[in-house]
């Protein structure tokens, strides 16, 4: 499991950790980590050419430091200094006594145009808002050059607990980041100037719960649902699929056929897509006497494309089992309703659902999913999984919030969140809890739509035929 903590958090414990080291051995631990990435890059350190925007604080420290190790290897290593008179006085003298030179950001640009490498620590983790002109006017120099550029910590500009951008900032080829991954490593939009994030340890002590954890093979293949000798339909759990409509059959379809892949031993359908539903998959349950008749489930999907029916989506909200609400479901859904709730409730919105539901516009939603998600959890009482190129589920009551980057782009079309919502119902179904049920159903839904589309256009009903490969996928490799 990749986990990250908050800046306030990784102060406190490279504070811990200083004070128990001589000085300057953090520094180095961390220049010696970043001298190699950038090493590993060139190929050849010999005779190469290396830029550092090198700003006021510890992060301009570590690329001098890393620089200096460079230029002894035989790298021209320029510094570019951002704030001469504030420019880290050790770092500096080590790059010097090493050979290399220094220019005024005057000079930055001439430097750059001839550089194989740029290395950005313009601005630490502490940074807010973005790029002073100076600064962006090397980070724009730096993306329009043949350089690749390599990031400290952090690209610079981005805030490092939300992964907001909020103006210029760099983009990076490689992120060479210490101790643990910052929030704003693991978020859009500030995930995309990241590029590849390399993770160098350097011995902090931090809490046992992180700000953000993002599961891996292993976490999910941990809980997955896997029936033993005695179990049958029923013990693996049975999930109703409350959804679709005369006017989106397909919704419903759709959400049968991620629900049928989702580890329950038997799906429920109940509405108006009865025949479509029975036609593609003969297996499922169909019912149209409502979800009050439709019999016993162990959790309820209610939502994708039901148009206007708020009868049955108040009628799931107000079963006594773990609900998933989506699509039309959560501009139909009471909030005071879904707050009484007592059995969990998973809400899944993209990012104008979301906006709506928060009021405000989607573009604040796009550029602040962290805080974006939590608040929206808190309303709702509600656990929330808000769906996009990284999905994060948060919990209402707080916590570590769940973030996964396993998709890809082309999971953008119609019907994709149907069979995402099917699946997540289904390890509901299954016992998994909403925040395990959301978070792993991301995960296969994102591995599926990879080998769906392998490079070209996938339909949302390649992406379900997809999840069997997934489920297999991680617990292969998982062992």
């Amino acid at each position: 499991m990749r986990t990250a903590y908050s800046v306030e958090t990784v102060r406190a414990a490279e504070r811990d950790l200083m004070a128990r080291l001589p000085e300057g051995a953090l520094m180095q631990r961390a220049a010696a980590g970043l001298a190699a990435a950038c090493a590993q890059l060139l190929g050849r350190v010999y005779g190469s050419r290396v830029v550092l925007l090198v700003g006021s604080g510890d992060n301009g420290g570590d690329a001098l430091y890393a620089g200096a190790r460079l230029a002894r290897r035989g790298a021209g290593v320029t510094a570019v200094l951002l704030a001469a008179d504030r420019t880290h006085p050790a770092g500096l003298a080590a790059l010097r006594r090493a050979g290399g030179t220094v220019t005024a950001p005057g000079g930055g640009e001439a430097a750059i145009e001839r550089a194989d490498l740029v290395v950005d620590g313009i601005v630490g983790i502490g940074g807010r808002g973005g790029l002073r002109p100076d600064a962006a006017a090397l980070a724009a120099a730096a993306e329009r050059s043949r350089a690749v550029v390599v990031a400290v910590d952090l690209p610079s500009g981005v805030e490092a607990d939300t992964g907001q951008v909020l103006g210029a900032a760099v983009r990076a080829d490689l992120t060479v980041t210490f101790g643990t991954h910052k929030p704003g490593l693991l978020i859009d939009p500030a995930r995309e100037h990241a590029g590849s994030v390399r993770l160098v340890e350097i011995g902090l002590d931090l809490p046992a719960e992180p700000e953000l954890a993002a599961l891996q093979h292993a976490d999910v293949a941990r809980l997955l649902p896997v029936p033993g000798a005695e179990s049958d339909k029923y013990r693996r759990g049975v999930v109703g699929i409350a959804a679709g409509s005369a006017r989106y059959p397909g919704a419903a379809v759709l959400a049968v056929s991620g629900a049928l892949r989702g580890g329950a031993g038997a799906v429920r359908y109940v509405g108006p897509a009865g025949e479509a539903v029975i036609a593609r998959f003969p297996e499922t349950l169909v019912s149209d006497q409502g979800p009050h008749k439709a019999g016993r489930v162990q959790a309820w999907v209610t939502g994708p494309g039901a148009g206007d029916d708020a009868g049955t989506v108040a009628e799931v909200v107000g079963e006594e089992v773990p609900v998933l609400i989506d699509a039309d479901g959560l501009r139909l859904a009471d909030r005071d309703a879904v707050r009484a709730r007592t059995a969990p409730t998973l809400m899944t919105p993209h990012a104008g659902e979301a906006a709506a539901l928060l009021g405000v516009d989607r573009e604040e939603v796009e550029g602040a999913r962290l805080p974006a998600v939590r608040e929206l959890a808190a309303r709702y009482g509600a656990t929330v999984l808000l769906k996009g190129s990284t999905t994060l589920v948060a919990d209402p009551d707080g916590g570590t919030v769940r973030v996964n980057a396993t998709g890809t782009a082309w999971l953008a079309t119609a019907g994709s969140g149907d069979v995402l919502s099917g699946l997540a119902g289904s390890l509901l179904a299954s016992g998994l809890s909403a925040r395990d049920a959301g978070s792993v159903a991301a995960y296969l839904h994102g591995l599926a739509g990879r080998f769906a589309a392998d490079g070209a256009p996938a339909g949302a009903h390649d992406v379900a035929g997809a999840i069997p490969r997934a489920w297999r996928d991680v617990r292969a490799e998982a062992g």
